[in-house]
């Protein structure tokens, strides 16, 4: 090896003289073929080139990829070429020389051009006709005519015209340079329906390694390929393949590459195939689809396809297992007919999605993610909306009463009447605070009409809810035309946890363009949507959900800070759990997919698998709310659906020891769920330890819980 460096240098220093005499190899060559008069006009088309410096060259582009946040790779986006350009350094020694051999034998001795090659060229295509019949590019002309000539013609001006170009592109750039950049332009063949442009793509396409991992035997294959992509391709013809490879090591031994032994070995060896899966497998379909959808978006789809973008998800692989771990925990779920969960959670100070689990998806649905692709009906988690909004206009939820009897009927704005169901009759004269933690739908559906239907919507979509509402009163129970995601429900409840300020959720952190520029995108301010104190007010209402409301015994995880709702639809068919804490807003669902079948009660059914989690992603560490400066002017509302702390029933007396009546109270409560006791559900599981006692509510006090459910009714 050191004799053939020693070689190339000697041809290095000979050839500088030659430089000055490359229009007249060009001009001579033309000469013989056409004469004088052909001459003068070469020599003009030679000229005519535009300057280098004002072409920019042909987007080959390259292939983006979508990696997660600790920078494992997801997958590469699909384009009609793949192509990861590399450096010299990551190119094997073996393919270079291989390349020169085959390419250009005098690529380390001549300039941009071969005057020789010309020559010779020029003779057989003169005895041809004047047709072009033999090529005498050099690796820069093939580098000029991949970067800068879009759908080149087999002319004697495009050669031309190549020629100038060639010697302006060489005197700007070094060989090894040159030649690197042939390597990550040349195409090698199309393999299904994809285009392996570059070495690196090449390697992998055909032998699965990177190009610096490459054999001799599989080097000189790939050197090959060039010339005639299609003709060569060891998948289409291996025998042709073979033979072509055969040819580039002869050429290599012939100009001192390889020995006779190395040559002698090498064409007797099989051609090793070994098909990569690097460009097409992808290793999380679901949010690999998500991240390309977002991206392009953003971006358009042509810069996500060709760009070279490299994508990192926001995803946190550690939380993302702890996730799916938990839905497949789901213990009501099984597939092929059965219930199934989705969970999603985002960050809520900056939107960024942490998790999307869900369990396998019907045979039908096998590219299905229900995190944040199932629309479904919310259920008593929607009632948070009106909560805020109610909070928006002053309501105190304290000092407010309603009737929470059911069956009862309301007068709806433009004409008729709605009857609200709670899951069994009875009821009384309690204030907001308890209904919220009771969920009892006769209170929230009058609560909807006080505070305003298209009130609700506007706080739902500020908040996050991107599904189309159309601001009825059902809806302020859960009752949705279409039904939202998991991902909506997590991102709108996450509002609360940042203290009024919206994120739209985003799976993407980070995005790197080739040209180094980086795009951190989550890093904006968010929007102001509600005043910090009225989403303290709605957190802490919201706490007593966990402690002592219809997710009491299911969700609380030991933090003090813990907020969320339950959620059962209509017929038990979906159950929710939506809950956050200052770290962390996390949405469950778990439900039928392709029915509206039984599933059971929202705080048994979900709660667990986001306790479950939440536990997990919090390991510990539990923040407090942030207490505002200042809290909103809050004062009961008098309406005609409002009741007075007058007609709220006298307190019970207790007929039994206190301990005996929580531990009753508690295991009644559990069984009612938030819909009540008549429909059976699953066995409630015991709290993990006792739960903080709930944030004292000032006087008058909250009339105590009822025992009426909540849940979604139907409009009658």
């Amino acid at each position: 090896m050191a004799r053939r460096t020693r070689r190339r240098r000697r041809r290095s220093q000979a050839s500088k003289w030659k430089k000055a005499l490359v229009p007249l190899g060009v001009l001579f060559a033309v000469l013989g073929v056409a004469g004088g008069v052909a001459g003068g006009w070469a020599i003009n088309v030679y000229n005519s080139a535009p300057p280098l410096a004002s072409l920019k060259p042909v987007q080959k582009g390259r292939s983006s990829a979508i990696y997660a946040a600790d920078g494992s790779l997801i997958g590469f986006i699909r384009s009609s070429n793949i192509r990861e350009p590399v450096s010299s350094q990551a190119l094997t020694q073996n393919l270079k020389e291989a390349t020169v051999a085959i390419e250009d034998r005098n690529f380390w001795s001549h300039g941009a051009l071969d005057p020789a090659a010309i020559a010779r060229a020029a003779w057989k295509d003169l005895l041809a006709g004047g047709k072009p019949v033999q090529g005498a590019s050099t690796i820069t002309q093939q580098l000029v005519r991949n970067l800068y000539i879009q759908n080149p013609e087999e002319t004697i001006r495009r050669k031309l015209v190549e020629a100038h170009l060639a010697v302006d592109l060489f005197a700007r750039h070094d060989r090894e340079w040159i030649l690197t950049s042939y390597l990550n332009t040349a195409p090698y063949g199309t393999v299904e329906g994809r285009t392996a442009v570059g070495a690196e793509a090449a390697a992998q396409t055909y032998f699965g390694v990177p190009a610096r991992k490459l054999t001799l035997t599989e080097a000189a294959l790939i050197a090959g390929l060039p010339q005639a992509p299609s003709e060569y391709n060891p998948f289409l013809d291996p025998a042709a393949a073979r033979q072509r490879r055969n040819e580039v090591l002869s050429a290599m031994k012939d100009q001192d590459y390889i020995d006779g032994g190395e040559y002698r070995a090498a064409v007797k060896s099989g051609l090793g195939l070994h098909p990569g899966h690097k460009y097409r497998v992808i290793r999380d379909p679901f949010l690999f689809d998500l991240v390309q959808q977002e991206l392009i978006a953003k971006y358009g789809i042509n810069t996500v396809r060709n760009g070279g973008l490299k994508a990192y998800t926001t995803i946190d692989p550690e939380l993302q297992e702890r996730a799916q771990e938990a839905v497949e925990g789901c213990s009501v779920c099984y597939p092929e007919g059965g219930p199934a969960a989705g969970l999603a959670s985002v960050n809520p100070a900056n939107g960024e999605i942490v998790a999307l689990a869900s369990t396998e998806g019907y045979a039908t649905e096998s590219q299905f993610n229900y995190a944040w692709q199932a629309h479904r009906q919310p259920g008593s988690s929607f009632k948070t909306y009106v909560l805020t909004t109610a909070i928006k206009q002053g309501i105190d939820p304290y000092t407010t009463y309603y009737n929470g009897t059911s069956p009862v009927t309301l007068d709806v704005p433009g004409g008729g009447t709605w009857t609200v169901h709670n899951a069994e009759p009875g009821g009384g004269v309690m204030p907001l605070s308890a209904a919220t933690w009771d969920s009892v739908n006769a209170i929230f559906a009058q609560l909807d009409l006080d505070v305003g239907p298209e009130n609700v919507t506007h706080t739902a979509h500020q908040m996050g809810i991107e599904a189309p509402l159309e601001s009825v009163p059902a809806e302020g129970i859960g009752g949705l035309a279409i039904g939202v995601t998991p991902l909506e429900m997590a991102d709108a409840y996450a509002t609360l946890a940042n203290g009024g300020i919206h994120h739209s959720p985003t799976a993407i952190g980070r995005v790197e363009f080739p040209d180094g520029n980086v795009d951190e995108t989550g890093t904006d301010s968010g929007d102001r949507v509600l005043a910090e104190g009225q989403a303290y007010e709605v957190t802490k209402l919201l706490e007593g959900v966990i402690t002592q409301g219809t997710g009491a015994g299911y969700t609380y995880m030991g933090c003090s800070s813990e907020a969320g709702k339950t959620g059962t639809s209509e017929g038990l068919s979906d159950a929710w759990f939506v809950g956050y804490t200052p770290l962390y807003s996390t949405a469950v669902w778990v439900g039928h997919p392709q029915s509206r079948e039984y599933t059971g009660f929202g705080g048994p059914t979900a709660g667990p698998i986001w306790r479950s989690f939440m536990e997990a992603a919090a390991g510990g560490n539990c923040p407090e709310f942030e207490v505002p400066s200042s809290l909103p002017d809050l004062s009961g509302l008098n309406s005609e659906h409002t009741r007075s702390y007058s007609e709220v029933a006298p307190e019970p007396e207790p007929e039994v020891e206190e301990e005996e009546k929580s531990k009753k109270g508690g295991k009644k409560k559990e069984e009612a769920g938030e819909q009540g006791g008549n429909a059976p559900g699953p066995e409630p599981a015991p709290a993990p330890e006792a739960a903080p006692a709930p944030t004292p509510a000032p006087t008058p006090p909250p009339a105590p819980s009822t025992g009426v459910g909540g849940g979604v009714a139907a409009p009658q």
